[in-house]
């Protein structure tokens, strides 16, 4: 079982301040095309096929893994993704909160296993390791809030989809 969380403050000094509101909106159009929010080339398909009122369904090929998503919205708080099909199982998410000082902050977190591989064997520590790397999902919550920064300075944020 792959168990890894990541917590970053949304508004670090010297960064252009995000409100709740543009954050969760920066978490929503990545939970929607991941393309935008990831490095040029890694996702190459991200398609809403189904839109539900609890969930939406989004397949998409990321780093040349076919996958499925059902991806649940809790607005203003908390995304989920489960990993429907793919090479792993589980759920991911990101989540906005205040911390005890009242500033907002990212947190990702995770319980994934691989399917066909074995429990605890070398292909899960091999993701374990990356999960928890600096090149992790640390830097992927660092580098969403960063694209939402850009999106918000470049008047994209509230549309959808992007133009």
């Amino acid at each position: 079982m792959i168990s890894s969380t990541a917590t970053v403050p949304v508004n670090p000094e010297g960064a252009a301040r995000l409100t709740r509101e543009q954050a969760w909106k920066g978490l929503e159009l990545k939970a929607r095309d991941a393309r935008l929010f990831l490095p040029s080339g890694l996702c190459t398909r991200c398609d809403v096929t189904e839109e539900r009122a609890t969930h939406f369904v989004r397949d998409a090929t990321i780093a040349g893994a076919d996958l499925r998503e059902i991806i649940t919205l809790e607005p203003q708080s908390k995304v989920t993704f489960f990993q429907a099909t793919g090479p792993r199982e589980g759920a991911i998410i990101n989540e906005l909160f205040e911390d005890e000082a009242g500033e907002l902050q990212l947190k990702f977190y995770c319980y994934l296993g691989l399917r066909g591989k074995a429990p605890n064997g070398p292909e899960e520590h091999v993701e374990q390791a990356q999960f928890d790397s600096d090149k992790g999902y640390k830097a992927a919550l660092l580098s969403t809030l960063e694209r939402t920064r850009e999106m918000l300075a470049e008047g994209k944020l509230r549309s959808w989809p992007p133009s």
